[in-house]
């Protein structure tokens, strides 16, 4: 059964709003692997600082069918959706990996290019995965972390119990 990896974020009613895609990904998945939360600016816009974090679990389900399920949990908390990527949002689920599949589709690149780009994805993935590689570089979230160039996007560990 393929580990997959998503990424939760949130910037308004932050706390309520992840506990919430916490107990529901629970509530489907089982037994779900959290790392530490991180509070860190909007990037790209002015907005709201994110609360972020990484969850794992293992699943069958296809890719297509987690991203069904984290849109319906998304929605369930009021995810208002736009073109504009830059944007504040209620809830933000996304997968990260599924397994070591590499697929390219409209809708759905895994593993997912924002893992190399923000800190709020990377650092809470190579705390809770850090020895796992990634499936394209074959270096672990470990290995990528320490060479990431954080100083532009800097986290605070939050303390929350979910």
């Amino acid at each position: 059964m393929p580990k997959v990896w998503i990424s939760l974020g949130s910037n308004q009613n932050r706390e309520y709003n992840l506990q919430g895609a916490i107990k529901a990904l629970r509530q489907h998945y089982g037994n779900v692997l959290l790392s530490s939360v991180y509070e860190g600016t909007a990037i790209g816009f002015d907005g709201a600082p994110f609360y972020n974090l990484v969850a794992g679990f293992q699943t069958i389900e296809s890719p297509h069918k987690i991203v069904q399920v984290l849109h319906s949990i998304e929605d369930s908390y009021g995810r208002v959706r736009t073109n504009n990527k830059f944007t504040s949002r209620s809830l933000d689920l996304d997968l990260l990996t599924w397994g070591e599949l590499i697929l390219h589709e409209k809708g759905l690149i895994l593993p997912r290019e924002e893992i190399l780009i923000y800190a709020f994805v990377l650092r809470p993935l190579s705390e809770i995965a850090g020895l796992e590689q990634h499936p394209v570089l074959k270096q672990t979230y470990q290995e990528l972390w320490s060479k990431f160039d954080a100083t532009s996007q800097l986290l605070r560990e939050v303390y929350l119990k979910f």
